[in-house]
């Protein structure tokens, strides 16, 4: 592997470092966004048995408010629960939005990598291409072989690597991107279950 990185020449270190990033980013994520911990099932049953048994306590909401993004939701919808049902939606949404922001963390980032990574093959090429046309324009008019096989490998290895980053972090850029509004949904879904269930709109 180091060979291949000599070979590679100083451009592919970016690249490594994208490389790093993005797969911290893609584990961060993959345990983070796993649905049990995001929407768990068993939840809603359980704030709606407690909130009939004895109703809404601070204790309560701290639980919640530490028990998963969309526990803070219910917390959320629970503090107003004496309020009209549009009050209650209004700061189920609004608690919603920053949880939704805190599911779409690093994205962006990951999706910059995807991007930028061929980019940044590109820009070994051209380095690579530089040193191929350097080998041929020696003052002795014959070009260097040695000079001229390292400025190939550094364009063939920096453009591979490059193209090497940016699909899986693209891949999993789309994939986080769908299963954030997934869970979105489904979160909106059960906040909309528990308002109608406290205002009696609706049996669990």
């Amino acid at each position: 592997m180091f060979a291949l990185i000599q070979a590679a020449g100083w451009p592919i270190w970016p690249i490594i470092l994208a490389s790093v990033v993005a797969a911290g980013i893609i584990g961060e994520r993959l345990w983070t966004l796993r649905l049990g911990v995001v929407t768990p099932r068993d939840l809603l049953p359980e704030v709606v048995h407690e909130y009939r048994k004895s109703g809404v306590s601070e204790d309560m909401l701290t639980r919640l408010q530490n028990h998963s993004p969309l526990g803070q939701i219910f917390a959320a919808g629970l503090r107003n629960d004496k309020s009209t049902r549009e009050i209650m939606k209004e700061s189920i949404e609004e608690a919603g939005r920053s949880v939704a922001h805190d599911l779409e963390r690093y994205l962006t980032t990951l999706g910059t990598i995807a991007s930028l990574s061929p980019l940044m093959g590109l820009f070994g090429t051209l380095v690579g291409m530089i040193e191929i046309f350097g080998a041929n324009t020696s003052s002795t008019g014959s070009g260097n072989p040695a000079q001229l096989a390292h400025g190939i490998s550094v364009a063939l290895y920096n453009a591979a690597f490059g193209i090497l980053v940016a699909i899986p972090s693209m891949i999993f850029y789309r994939h986080f991107r769908a299963k954030v509004d997934a869970l979105v949904v489904e979160m909106e879904l059960q906040a909309l279950k528990l308002v109608e269930i406290i205002h009696g709109e609706r049996r669990d």
